[in-house]
């Protein structure tokens, strides 16, 4: 399927591998597990699609929240996934980094984290984002730390703070701002992802399921993105980022 005019960075908040284990009459890990092993499915969709940029929401700030041995499931499963995955992502030459607080992580899967972001650094046709331990609350804080940090230390003089120096300093600084966020399991909210990040972007909420979330939905979420009116703000309509548009 070829789309007129796909969003160059679409981010999704993948939500829902409880609730379809819960449906299926499955334990909830299996819906962890079904959740992780569709991410392949729908990037290679994306990038087929013609989508650039691709940011999950995989492990939230908040997620450290859960029963404990569900915690302990979801750091074994990123470790798996991560080995399990490496070889595609290269042959998709896809590159990878991830966002987030990665200190609060067992150093085996810190290190895991650094070998995929390595060998697949010179890849261009899927930049692929993974948001772990990660919290747009959580971004601008440590933003704000830094450029304190930057001003008491003579780098920066306050009147020279702006939004793209701001921008700079936040865990997204190497992605453009996304165009389109969609977020599966029903439910009509951001959840602390990419608060700044978030200010132009559209959105599109779909009650199914990360695990059941295929690839036709992905599709008509797309097509109906591509006719959307955007104008961030303005009068001239524009379906770019706005980031990326050439100053008239």
């Amino acid at each position: 399927m070829k789309l007129v005019n796909p969003p160059i960075h679409l981010a999704i908040i993948m939500d829902g591998n409880s609730r379809w284990a819960e449906s299926e009459g499955r334990h909830r890990d299996e819906g962890h597990r079904a959740g992780a092993k569709h991410v392949r499915t729908i990037a290679e969709a994306c990038a087929d699609l013609g989508v650039r940029y691709l940011s999950l929401f995989a492990f939230s700030t908040e997620n450290w929240d859960r029963p404990r041995d569900e915690v302990d499931f979801l750091i074994h499963l990123i470790g798996e996934t991560l080995d399990n995955e490496l070889d595609e992502l290269v042959e998709r030459e896809t590159k990878v980094q991830f966002i987030g607080e990665r200190s609060r992580f067992p150093s085996q899967i810190q290190r895991k984290m650094l070998a995929c972001e390595a060998r697949t650094a010179k890849f261009e046709k899927l930049f692929l984002t993974i948001a772990l331990n990660y919290g747009g609350r959580w971004d601008l804080t440590n933003a704000t730390r830094e450029l304190t940090q930057a001003v008491q230390h003579g780098y920066l003089q306050p009147d020279e703070i702006n939004e793209s120096v701001i921008a700079s300093y936040l865990a997204t600084r190497n992605l453009p701002s996304p165009d389109l966020c969609i977020r599966t399991g029903g439910d009509r909210r951001i959840s602390n992802f990419m608060l700044w990040d978030f200010a132009y972007t559209e959105f599109c909420f779909v009650d199914c399921f990360w695990p059941a979330f295929e690839i036709d939905v992905l599709q008509t979420a797309l097509v109906e993105y591509g006719h959307r009116q955007r104008r961030f703000g303005g009068r001239r309509e524009l379906n770019r980022n706005p980031s990326l548009v050439e100053s008239s």
